[in-house]
């Protein structure tokens, strides 16, 4: 008994070929914005924090009647909250949102009012790849980020 075999229906090697190319570069692609997608929330989130640091702060001079202090170490991209010079709160936020921190001033205090001395316009800036977000600190204690 003879067995005919028909035309069997297949892709090319060529056709293969371009439908592997055009998924590695829509990979490429995704791979990319979700890299800076992340890099944004990063940048975003040190900035949440540091902002929580400093606000927390002034709420810690007007309750606590006492100066309050926020040192910013832009070589460890951490913030120290010290109330009478003991330190109360540590942020580390190069290390848990691997950011890097730039300042115009290396420190803050607030008086018993809540007014900020140090604090006229400060900017800060947390980067991360090529996000970056900005935080600004008024004489009054106002934090805009």
């Amino acid at each position: 008994m003879r067995r005919h075999y028909g035309h069997r229906p297949a892709f090319t090697l060529i056709e293969l070929s371009l439908v592997i190319t055009i998924i590695g570069l829509v990979t490429l692609v995704a791979t990319r914005q979700v890299m800076f997608y992340l890099d944004r929330v990063a940048a975003r989130s040190a900035v949440a924090e540091a902002a929580t640091i400093i606000l927390h702060a002034r709420d810690e001079a007007m309750a606590q009647r006492a100066m309050t202090s926020v040192q910013i170490d832009t070589l460890a991209a951490a913030l120290d909250l010290q109330v009478r010079g003991v330190p109360i709160s540590h942020a580390a936020l190069g290390h848990a949102h691997g950011v890097t921190l730039s300042s115009n001033r290396d420190s803050l205090a607030f008086d018993v009012r809540g007014l900020g001395y140090g604090a006229s316009n400060l900017t800060m800036v947390a980067r991360r790849g090529h996000a970056a977000e900005t935080l600004v600190v008024s004489r009054l204690g106002r934090v805009r980020y």
